[in-house]
């Protein structure tokens, strides 16, 4: 029995062996298969929650830049409403009529060549929250010499639009700067979290307990987010705040002057003629083409020059009156200071903000913020209110109308819309609702909401704050590696950034949450429109569709 079991082995033992081998490698395969299997599911597991994370950051990163811009708001409101007193010469109209009431009568002075001052400006001027504490002090301290009627009129005209225009845009310029310099600080603040994700070992290398703080040494140190850095980079928007403000209030108060100038105060004039109006001094301003458009630099107004760098970040820390030292007078006050220093971290900032302010989307974005707050402001405030219109008209609304007739309404009873206007635009009572201060009927800033609702602008932030990551993470590399020898420390920090441990994570993330662009993003030198071919452009266009698979990417601080 042995024997011949023996002998039926031998006969068979290529075909078992054979057996054998197919069974193992079978079963070998199976869990090379299951393995594989594990891995994708991790994979697009963890790919999903880093586009959740991307996301969730993203679009807590836009909430920030609107609330921002509210809290910068009243500083905006003390350098421009107080700088155009339109409420002092209201109150100088007021005096002018009641004296000239009680010398000649009402009925006499009711046929003067002027009108008398509309009972909106009446009422506005008589109530406090429109009028500024810096006017009232100013106006109780006494007037300077006496003008006449006809000159009130005239100052009066050209202070109410050109203080309306003037904050329409002050704050779209403070709105887009505030997005690029958040979602440039989000954009290296979420590098940062994510390469300390993928490098865990940084945290447990060191085997003892230590107190001393190395912030300073970390990933964070070397993508940005930098608790120093961020603060001196952010206060770079007091600039436009105290002195890019006045400049474009000097640059809209000449051409409110030349286009309105000639205007008279008593003319009846239609919506279309107003829209006119407004138009030519946008075209004076912005440009009358799309070339011209792309030609404008506002960087001059967002940016100090580098000789004031210095000066500006000292002097946002330091002064809150409406009138600040030249950088002669900070210098002498404080020679030995080291505040003002420009690092090479914040040089990269500035440098990178520059090139965006000065890029042809920069413009194009501009222009849609611009054409949302004029369109608030003529086509639905001003319609409304002095021309009884009903306002922007809706999609649902009939393409057919019956001809009406065409409704016109006196320079003189528009003026008080551009005065209550401007006095909304710099509304913070959305803030003030959060905090409890205000009535929740208070309501938002209807200038500011419209402007969120821009497409234009958060696929602008979308772009910013997806580009330029591989950039980042190669510069860390470099700063980790020449670090120790730098700063003579020990050999803590030689568990930096490897250069493939981050990458692949970033670049999928990255993937989904704003389509690929070239690294650097600001320099495009085609418009918008025709640049199909642009890496940049092509990542900003997708980035405005409303697909699952792209709407997800625009949301992440």
């Amino acid at each position: 029995m042995i024997a011949a079991t023996r002998r039926w082995f031998r006969r068979n033992r290529t075909n078992l062996a054979i057996g054998a081998g197919v069974i193992g490698a079978g079963y070998l395969a199976g869990q090379y298969v299951l393995g594989k299997i594990s891995e994708a599911r991790q994979r697009m597991s963890e790919e999903r929650i880093s586009k959740e994370n991307l996301r969730r950051r993203f679009e807590q990163n836009q909430e920030d830049c609107t609330y921002t811009v509210l809290a910068l708001l009243p500083t905006v409101r003390d350098e421009i409403i107080s700088a155009l007193p339109v409420e002092q010469i209201t109150e100088q109209l007021q005096q002018e009529r009641q004296e000239r009431l009680k010398r000649l009568g009402q009925s006499e002075a009711a046929s003067s060549e002027y009108p008398s001052v509309p009972p909106s400006v009446t009422d506005d001027a008589s109530s406090g929250s429109f009028v500024h504490a810096s006017q009232m002090a100013s106006s109780d301290g006494g007037l300077k010499p006496k003008r006449s009627k006809a000159q009130l009129w005239q100052d009066m005209k050209i202070n109410s639009v050109t203080r309306a225009l003037t904050l329409l845009y002050t704050i779209s310029l403070l709105n887009i700067l505030t997005r690029i310099q958040l979602n440039l600080l989000g954009r290296r603040t979420y590098l940062s979290s994510v390469v300390s994700l993928a490098n865990p070992q940084a945290n447990t290398q060191s085997s003892t307990i230590s107190l001393e703080n190395r912030d300073d040494d970390n990933f964070d140190n070397f993508y940005g987010n930098d608790f120093e850095t961020n603060r001196k980079y952010l206060t770079f928007s007091w600039w436009l705040l105290h002195r890019g403000s006045k400049q474009i209030m000097e640059r809209v108060t000449s051409t409110v002057k030349d286009v309105f100038g000639a205007v008279n105060i008593r003319e009846d004039i239609t919506m279309d003629r107003l829209a006119e109006l407004i138009m030519q001094v946008r075209k004076s301003i912005e440009g009358s083409t799309d070339e011209e458009r792309r030609q404008m630099r506002w960087l001059s107004y967002l940016l100090p020059p580098q000789e004031d760098e210095q000066f500006v970040i000292r002097q946002a820390g330091i002064s809150d009156s409406d009138e600040s030292p030249s950088p002669e007078d900070l210098e002498a006050q404080d020679p030995m200071s080291a505040d003002g220093e420009i690092t090479q971290a914040l040089r990269r900032l500035l440098d990178e903000t520059s090139d965006l302010i000065d890029s042809p989307t920069f413009s194009f974005v501009l222009t849609r913020l611009l054409d949302a707050g004029f369109s608030n402001l003529i086509d639905h405030r001003v319609g409304m209110e002095a021309f009884k219109t009903g306002g922007i008209p809706t999609a649902d609304a009939p393409r057919v109308a019956e001809v009406e007739e065409v409704n016109k309404c006196k320079i003189a009873h528009i003026l008080p819309v551009f005065c209550r206007q401007a006095h909304a635009m710099v509304s913070t009572s959305e803030l003030e609702n959060l905090a409890g201060i205000a009535p929740e009927e208070s309501g938002r800033n209807e200038y500011m909401a419209a402007m969120d609702q821009v497409h234009d602008l958060e696929a602008f932030a979308a772009v910013i704050y997806s580009s330029n990551l591989e950039y980042e993470l190669a510069e860390g590399d470099d700063s980790a590696r020449a670090a120790p020898a730098a700063q003579s420390r020990e050999s803590k920090q030689e568990t930096f950034i490897e250069d493939e441990t981050p990458a692949p994570v970033l670049e999928k993330v990255v993937a989904e949450a704003a389509p690929s662009g070239p690294k650097d993003v600001a320099v495009p030198e085609e418009k918008p429109q025709d640049s199909a071919d642009s890496g940049f452009e092509s990542a900003w266009k997708k980035a405005l569709a409303t697909e699952d698979g792209v709407r997800v990417e625009h949301s992440e601080d």
